[in-house]
């Protein structure tokens, strides 16, 4: 068996006990083998007509998401299309309220605690409370052993690389590494751990079984 099927395999498998650990917490949670499995899965979980927004997530850029949502029967609230800061800002508002809001999480733990590190905060604020309808998209290889892990590779991984993905003027982006600043440009002022969904299914989780995102 060649490695990368080994490692896929690996993730199939253990993607039953994350699972079982997030429908203990509230998720509604699903296994997709791949990126393409991904994509339809989120496709079918969102009502046609209805309105829509993402977070900043190469994992949905990945697996084809937003480009299916851009021509789908959606209403799609796109703060990519702003020209001025004041629409963004508008646009970042109202995405708390949209029908179904995607993203991905920057780490999970084998038990179903999810880890997020935000610069402005309205990722995060969408997935806690606002939007009827949360879907995140995650790779297996987000997984950690426990939340001490998660919060390292959200934080040392995740973060820095983020950084450079966005070109951010802050240290990170310049050496790879977290020097904990206070930079004005810092993309993780603000940390959340998820562990429990109160509002039964609200926020589904689809656990993808190859490497995604960062």
């Amino acid at each position: 068996m060649a490695t990368n099927d080994i490692i896929c395999k690996t993730y199939e498998t253990m993607s039953s006990t994350v699972i079982k650990a997030l429908e203990s917490r509230g998720y509604e949670a699903y296994f997709c083998p791949d990126r393409n499995a991904a994509r339809e899965k989120t496709l079918e979980l969102i009502e046609k007509g209805s309105s829509v927004s993402c977070g900043g997530s190469r994992t949905l850029v990945d697996c084809g998401i937003i480009k299916a949502l851009s021509e789908g029967d959606y209403t799609v609230v796109d703060r990519n299309n702003a020209k001025t800061a004041e629409e963004k800002d508008n646009i970042l508002r109202a995405a708390l309220t949209v029908d179904t809001y995607l993203s991905s999480v920057n780490a999970m733990t084998e038990d179903g605690i999810m880890i997020n590190i935000d610069g402005n905060g309205n990722r995060i604020a969408a997935i806690a409370y606002g939007p009827k309808n949360v879907i995140l998209v995650v790779g297996m290889n987000k997984i950690c052993h426990d939340t001490k892990e998660a919060h390292k590779r959200a934080k040392h991984f995740a973060a820095p690389a983020n950084a450079i993905r966005l070109s951010t003027d802050t240290p990170c982006a310049k050496t790879g590494v977290c020097h904990d600043c206070k930079s004005p440009a810092c993309i993780c002022c603000q940390t959340v751990e998820m562990r429990f969904c109160r509002e039964k299914g609200r926020i589904k989780v689809l656990l993808v079984g190859e490497p995604l995102g960062l």
